[in-house]
């Protein structure tokens, strides 16, 4: 393509896209980021969110990503993420379970570690339950 960027995303578990997109969105620590083609040079840190990627001709495609790091490069943007998954295959199920462990846990607990970790459970499952929505109104 000749208006594109190649965008790798990847975590832990593995590659889960890899391919030319026109326009890159990423939820940055500091806020939501485009990314074109020929962005400038960039390294930031990922807050839990959704990454979309729109692709000349096709549908936008939609990843969830519990945090990690972005590096944008002249001809390349990697997304190293803690975890990632295609959008579509979130659980909406495990996600809303989650939701409300988090909340008991931070109701239950008073170790601010303990709290700290329930609240960034909750962003996390607050996040796929965005994703999951924002999904099912696309449909």
């Amino acid at each position: 393509m000749a208006n594109s960027i190649h965008v790798d995303i990847v975590s832990a578990e593995g590659q889960i896209f890899s391919g030319e997109v026109n326009m890159l969105f990423v939820p940055g620590s500091q806020g939501e980021l485009g990314i074109a083609p020929r962005h400038a040079p960039l390294l930031t840190t990922l807050k839990a969110g959704e990454i979309r990627a729109q692709i000349d001709g096709q549908e936008e495609q939609s990843f969830y990503v519990g945090g990690g790091a972005l590096e944008v490069q002249p001809n390349l943007v990697t997304v190293l993420a803690d975890t990632a998954a295609r959008a579509r295959d979130l659980d909406e199920a495990a996600a809303q379970a989650a939701k409300q462990r988090a909340e008991d846990a931070i109701r239950d607990r008073s170790d601010k570690m303990e709290i700290a970790e329930a609240q960034a459970e909750l962003l996390r499952a607050m996040a796929q339950l965005r994703a999951i929505d924002r999904l099912r109104k696309k449909r």
